[in-house]
């Protein structure tokens, strides 16, 4: 009996779970690319036009070409082929590409040796309770879901994180193209309706092949008990999909460890992730009034303690607000709520955070292994440990660390950038240019995208480019200091002086408005005025600016790495030497 495993090479690839494995080894791939392989794996010998290529991977959404070609480009490299040896995929000029390589379908039972994954997505639930303002409900307990079912089995099931599933939210679009843009073999979808005090919740789980319902039930509720129902799901699908659990994870699913909650509490604390989510400064601001009022119901609410870390983390590391007042507030937050709830994966994540921003480097590695232990399917979680394996020299695991957070949120322009980031942190211009352009097709405002897509293009030679894309993030984050410094390093960079220190200028004037040191020096630098950029870096040292953390990778002070002073600051930050390229 045949199955949905090819073995090619030294490959093996699981078309059902969209899962590939190198000599035992998972190989992760974003959800297109992987739709891509299985493609052309499964017309193995046959020519499949770009035509036919692109109406497989994008069904009623017109893309360009270049977006296959990318895709292609990805596969590639994935496969570790020579473009011009074409070992694997085979370019028909003008006509499409072929999979040469010997294919062997393997017989059922015969591919025991590496784990199936299944992945799964969680659709946003349906808000039933009438008025849009109770949307904030059901979508918090969407991620709440999400959260639950991402810690279940990570080995066995993969969840796709919130901001990505809610790209689906009221869609029109089947279940066979959300699995297929996704990269799913299951979807969770339900509903919720409060009336009061009470909440009735009814959830069902989809197969993506046949679209046949698996299984499906309604809870009827008081709000006090809705953490129950999370777990009651889990048990479900983990039923449905066959997923044996260890008793460990039967134990974690055990009812009497639910804990029961204050039920103003845990609404106030799903207002304000809503508000977090905005990540503009006047809604991170509403979260943290949300987080602190939800503590005055619930002082022992280990989340609203970990929102309160996020958000003065947040307004610290997107220049809004001096460091040093929001670290301490933001490490105090997240201890309290890993004390609180020693399991809650994402406290370990935002003390992690803030401690890497603030230069806490003993230990620190055990909080980031610890927070994707207990919540892998944290998308952000692992950019923010990529950044600290980047701050270590770790090019390579940063990158691969990164990417593996997209794979559980591909359609987060926030995580596009975070990718965008790293890649530029690791000098590969070109792969920061993927994803931020990947970012900008799903948010077309995210303001970050196009701040690090000028950094980009000014490292790429790029100057109108730059100049265009810094002007973009200016006008989508209403003039934010970071983007105008963004613009006038890219004047400065084009020869464009005089335009560079009107902007200068404009910012050191910016009364009542926070002005990043780390973002002025970057200027200077760009241009090779190394005492000034010296002296604003002293300054950001002074502030404990967070992106010091990027000092020895950023590409713009390359021309300051012989310099004493600028070695000594790297000293001081803890790190022994400049990293390396």
């Amino acid at each position: 009996m045949v199955s949905d495993h090819y073995e090619f090479g030294a490959y093996r690839l699981d078309a059902q779970s969209r899962m590939l494995f190198r000599e035992g080894d998972h190989v992760t791939l974003p959800p297109k690319v992987t739709e891509l392989l299985v493609a052309l794996v499964q017309a193995a010998g046959r020519v499949l036009t770009r035509e036919e290529l692109l109406q497989r991977l994008w069904p009623d959404t017109v893309v360009e070409e270049g977006s296959l070609t990318s895709h292609i480009s990805l596969l590639r490299k994935a496969l570790g082929e020579d473009p011009k040896a074409q070992d694997f995929i085979e370019t028909l000029p003008k006509r499409g590409y072929r999979f040469v390589a010997s294919v062997k379908r393997l017989a059922s039972g015969a591919h025991d040796g590496g784990v199936d994954r299944t992945m799964l997505v969680v659709l946003p639930f349906e808000n039933l309770t009438a008025g849009e303002r109770y949307d904030y409900f059901s979508e918090g307990l969407t991620e709440e879901m999400i959260t639950e079912l991402a810690r279940l089995s990570p080995e066995r099931l993969g969840v796709i994180a919130r901001t990505s599933a809610m790209q689906f939210k009221s869609t029109t679009k089947r279940i066979a193209q959300i699995g297929s843009e996704l990269g799913v073999s299951h979807v969770l979808e339900g509903s919720v309706r409060r009336v009061g005090e009470r909440v009735r919740i009814t959830a069902q789980l989809i197969r993506v092949s046949d679209e046949s319902h698996l299984w499906a039930q309604s809870y009827e509720r008081d709000l006090h008990d809705v953490l129950e129902v999370q777990t009651e799901v889990a048990r479900a699908v983990a039923r449905e999909i066959q997923i044996k659990l260890t008793p460990d994870e039967q134990r974690r699913l055990d009812p009497d460890k639910t804990r029961s909650i204050n039920p103003q509490a845990y609404e106030l604390y799903l207002r304000g992730r809503h508000f977090w989510y905005r990540r503009t400064e006047e809604g991170i601001r509403k979260s943290i009034q949300c987080f602190e009022e939800a503590l005055r119901h619930d002082p022992g609410f280990a989340a609203a303690y970990d929102g309160i870390s996020d958000a003065h983390t947040m307004l610290a590391c997107r220049g809004m607000t001096p460091a040093l007042e929001s670290f301490h507030k933001a490490k105090t937050a997240a201890r309290q709520a890993v004390r609180l709830q020693p399991e809650l994966g994402e406290g370990y994540a935002s003390l992690a955070h803030v401690r890497l921003h603030d230069w806490d480097w003993v230990g620190l590695e055990s909080d980031f292994r610890q927070a994707v232990e207990l919540d892998p399917g944290y998308a952000i979680a692992h950019y923010w440990y990529a950044e600290y394996l980047m701050a270590m020299g770790r090019t390579p695991e940063a990158v691969g660390r990164v990417e593996h957070g997209w794979e559980l949120d591909p359609l987060n322009s926030v995580i596009n950038a975070s990718v965008g980031m790293i890649r530029y942190l690791a000098h590969d211009y070109d792969g920061a240019l993927v994803a931020l352009r990947r970012g900008l097709e799903i948010d077309p405002t995210h303001y970050v995208s196009y701040l690090r897509m000028g950094l980009v293009c000014l490292q790429k030679k790029l100057p109108n480019e730059a100049i265009d894309a810094m002007r973009q993030a200016v006008m989508h984050s209403g003039g934010s200091t970071e983007a105008l410094a963004g613009l006038a390093q890219a004047h400065a960079v084009t020869g464009d002086k005089l335009a560079m220190e009107r902007i200068v200028k404009e910012l050191g004037e910016s009364a009542g408005r926070y002005v990043s040191p780390y973002n002025v020096a970057r200027v200077y630098a760009a241009i090779d005025e190394k005492q000034r950029a010296l002296e604003w870096l002293e300054r950001a040292y002074r502030e404990h600016n967070p992106d010091l953390i990027e000092l020895t990778r950023e590409p713009s002070f390359a021309g300051l790495h012989s310099d004493a002073k600028f070695r000594e600051l790297v000293e001081r930050i803890g790190w022994r030497s400049v990293a390396a390229d």
